[in-house]
């Protein structure tokens, strides 16, 4: 072992003669620092000297006499490492991060593709291989060619096929910008390759069907068409995919929730929104367009009703009616404030299919007031009671707590415990009788 070191520092003494007659090293510094495990980051910390000092270095040394004998050391080194230590992925991530820093991006992909050939296991390398190849090497076929190798080995891999939709997309919008440009410059084209077919983004709507194709689920479809919506150009793109989330996943609560927001957060007309009178008359006509989609949604319900073998889609549809109303009315407020909740509230809440959440969550909003008023929360509490107070002793038993608590009125307990047991059926008569009696004793903790 003797040996070799000191061959390996034979072999750089004209080197360390350069670098000592720049001033930039001393060779019995660099032969007692000559340790093995110390290596790389000597090595290094050498080259970032040189980069510090070379703008103040009288001496015009030659570059390829210095730096490049170290760079090239320096990935000797690390294949040799990485060689040794193959399942140390942090450090065949150290030499690719070295070969960015010190421009030997020619390294990067020798680098990856032995990297790869040990982990082919590991979906985030195969991506960050293909973005180095289009971002570092400017080389959208090497990319493409990787994220292909990388579903033959992950086939269903959601985010190897995100990340493959979204080069694709940043690669037609370079070429994009390329052909302006030229077209400005008014030169010829000719000698360009740019297709129609790769300009409209072909190549990404390829990925897109083979993706939803072997991927069958809304919230998928819907991360696509939430990275296409970045591009500029995507129109036609969008409008394919938003065509096939409701044809395909109509039945998904996801579809419907995305389709309400996305009508609720659509961009308005700019000139409009530069008065109060035009920001007020876009929010209107974004819960217009948001109530059309929610009414969209009970229509495919009523159809649905209509059939005694479609039960199962019934309730899913139901399911993303209530889920609905929950979202919207939480988007009345969180933009709005109280009075438009408490609106919202008030126009849905004798619109079936409800849930106890759209209920308890108006409850919620109403206590989260400067001052609450106990009225109001009475309103909402019978309201609820309508609809579930024969199968859920909870929510009596919380409307006792509310009038036991500082806004209530603790004589209204007696009246609503006799309607509790008059209303709840079965094993819930029970439950609510052995809680009632706990919270009497002070055994059950109120809410407030």
């Amino acid at each position: 072992m003797a040996e070799v070191v000191q061959h390996r520092i034979e072999e750089r003494i004209p080197e360390l003669e350069q670098l000592e007659r720049v001033g930039l090293a001393h060779i019995d510094t660099v032969t007692r620092n000559k340790r093995i495990h110390h290596v790389i980051s000597y090595e290094i910390n050498v080259l970032e000297l040189i980069k510090k000092r070379r703008a103040h270095i009288h001496y015009q040394f030659k570059r390829e006499e210095i730096e490049f004998p170290i760079i090239h050391r320096i990935n000797s080194i690390f294949r040799r490492a990485t060689n040794k230590w193959k399942d140390d992925v942090q450090l065949w991530l150290s030499h690719v991060a070295f070969c960015k820093k010190w421009a030997t991006k020619g390294q990067i992909s020798k680098v990856f593709s032995a990297l790869l050939a040990v982990h082919p296991d590991k979906p985030a390398l195969w991506i960050m291989a293909a973005k180095s190849e289009l971002e570092d090497r400017n080389s959208s076929e090497s990319a493409r060619h990787l994220f292909l190798r990388a579903l033959r080995f992950h086939p269903n891999n959601k985010k190897v096929y995100q990340e493959y939709f979204r080069m694709e997309l940043l690669h037609c919008e370079k070429l994009r910008k390329q052909k302006q440009e030229l077209e400005k410059a008014d030169m010829d084209l000719g000698e360009y390759e740019f297709s129609p077919e790769i300009l409209s983004g072909k190549l990404a709507e390829v990925v897109y069907k083979d993706a939803t194709g072997k991927i069958k689920e809304a919230e998928f479809v819907i991360s696509l068409l939430n990275i296409a919506t970045i591009f500029d150009f995507t129109k036609d793109l969008q409008d394919s995919i938003l065509k096939d989330l409701q044809t395909n996943y109509k039945e998904d609560s996801l579809t419907w929730d995305f389709m309400a927001k996305r009508e609720l957060e659509a961009p308005g007309a700019g000139e409009e929104l530069r008065s109060a009178k035009g920001r007020a008359s876009d929010i209107n006509r974004r819960e217009e367009h948001c109530c059309q989609v929610y009414e969209e949604g009970n229509a495919l319900q009523t159809v649905c009703s209509l059939v005694c073998s479609q039960r199962g889609l019934l309730s899913a549809v139901a399911a993303v009616a209530m889920e609905m109303k929950e979202c919207y009315l939480d988007w009345s407020y969180s933009t709005r404030g109280y009075k438009k909740a408490r609106k919202t509230f008030t126009s849905l809440q004798n619109n079936r299919p409800l849930s106890k959440a759209f209920f308890t969550r108006m409850i919620e909003i109403e206590k989260e007031q400067e001052n609450p008023k106990m009225n109001n929360l009475r309103e909402y509490y019978e309201r609820v009671l309508e609809e579930f107070g024969t199968s859920d002793d909870d929510l009596w038993l919380q409307y006792i707590q509310e009038e036991l608590g500082p806004l209530g009125q603790p004589e209204n307990c007696g009246k609503i415990h006799w309607r509790a047991m008059k209303f709840l059926e079965g094993e819930s008569v029970e439950r609510f009788t052995s809680k009632y009696t706990l919270l009497q004793t002070g055994h059950l903790l109120r809410s407030n």
